[in-house]
């Protein structure tokens, strides 16, 4: 089916909906309150699941003119032991494709690239959604995919479900150097990852509980194995990104709203346009798993897909939402409590136990 739709939100969720929808033959409209994208941040691991979804929307091919594989990477210790390998290679083996890495901007630039090729998808900029109804009016679907805090999901779902800290601050940064090892170093409460992410550059990222200056950040990892102190001391600070660690709390009982019925014959008129919420507005996750992206790419995918797939009318659009629903949201949320979890895993201070339990994993 093919109807008229707005996405409020211009991030990778919100990017690649557009695109889908817009292939599908849906009339598009992309609202971001931002005055410009969001171009500055790391890199995103692109897993292969979520790579297929990319070459669904048409845009895998300039995914991998941009990217570089992630392999051959370990968990280490402060010293530079490493006591289990990430599982990459039984990834790369099972998909037939290796995980892949790419800057936040190369792949926010691609998916702009992609929707530019219509040529009638209105991006409009610094438009700040505070009336979620009148955006709503004459659309058969609105989309939000504007994040944690997202005004779609206040208006159509309330404030029950909102941001949660866990207590833990990140930092993350590009190094002007190529490390000669890869991966994450874990640490009593703090912790140290490192990927590749363009030739002659590192991603790295980091969490410690107590620091909140540059200066604190690199005492924290004075005395772990190289090139962690190096990484630190070659990054100007003033590109350092440091954010709380977030995530959706308490999980939200359905990603989309039908609209309902209206009230009365009178009331018709206004019934609410439906509505589905994608990639952080539905499920905002801690970063430990990587997966924020490819959830995001995930939900847009699987969203299109039903809703292309659907018969005219307001029915269709409802079975192709509730199809999506059940596609993605048990998927998404079962993601987001993992990396929760994984995170508590990770920055215990209980080295020995936590330690000796990574060692237990499969090579």
């Amino acid at each position: 089916m093919t109807g008229t739709a707005t996405v409020v939100g211009a991030g990778i969720g919100g990017l690649a909906t557009a695109i889908g929808l817009r292939r599908a033959g849906w009339t598009v409209t992309v609202l971001e309150r931002r005055a410009e994208l969001e171009r500055h941040g790391g890199a995103f691991g692109i897993h292969p699941t979520a790579q297929s979804a990319l070459d669904r929307l048409g845009v895998g091919d300039v995914l991998r003119d941009h990217a570089v594989p992630y392999r051959d990477a370990h968990i280490r210790t402060p010293d530079g032991t490493s006591i289990a390998r990430l599982p990459l290679e039984r990834i790369e083996r099972k998909a037939g494709r290796p995980e892949l890495l790419i800057p936040r901007f190369r792949l926010l630039d691609a998916l702009v690239a992609a929707l530019d090729t219509f040529g009638d998808v209105p991006l409009n900029l610094g438009e700040r959604v505070t009336d979620v109804d009148a955006v709503a009016a004459g659309q058969d679907l609105v989309v939000g995919a504007d994040g944690i805090r997202s005004a779609v999901r206040t208006a159509r779902f309330g404030d029950r479900s909102g941001p949660r800290g866990i207590g833990t601050v990140a930092w993350i940064g590009t190094a002007g150097l190529e490390s000669p090892v890869y991966g994450e170093t874990w640490g009593s409460g703090r912790f140290f990852g490192m990927t590749p992410v363009e030739p002659g550059r590192t991603n790295w990222y980091a969490t410690v509980p107590e620091a909140t200056t540059a200066e604190e950040l690199r005492a924290a990892f004075a005395g772990w194995h190289d090139p962690v102190p190096r990484i630190l001391d070659t990054t100007d600070p003033a590109t350092w990104i440091r954010y709380d660690m977030l995530h959706l709390y308490p999980a939200l009982p359905a990603f989309v709203s039908t609209g309902g019925r209206p009230a009365s014959r009178a009331a018709a008129v206004v019934r609410p346009a439906p509505v589905a919420l994608v990639g952080d507005a539905a499920h905002a996750m801690t970063p430990n798993l990587g997966q924020g992206a490819c959830t995001a790419i995930l939900d847009a995918d699987a969203l299109t897909r039903a809703l292309a797939a659907a018969p005219p009318g307001p029915a269709g659009v409802a079975g192709a939402l509730r199809a999506y629903d059940a596609e993605r949201r048990r998927s998404a949320q079962r993601t987001a409590l993992a990396s929760r979890t994984l995170h508590r895993f990770m920055s215990t201070e209980r080295t020995r136990l936590r330690d000796a339990a990574v060692r237990l994993l499969p090579g």
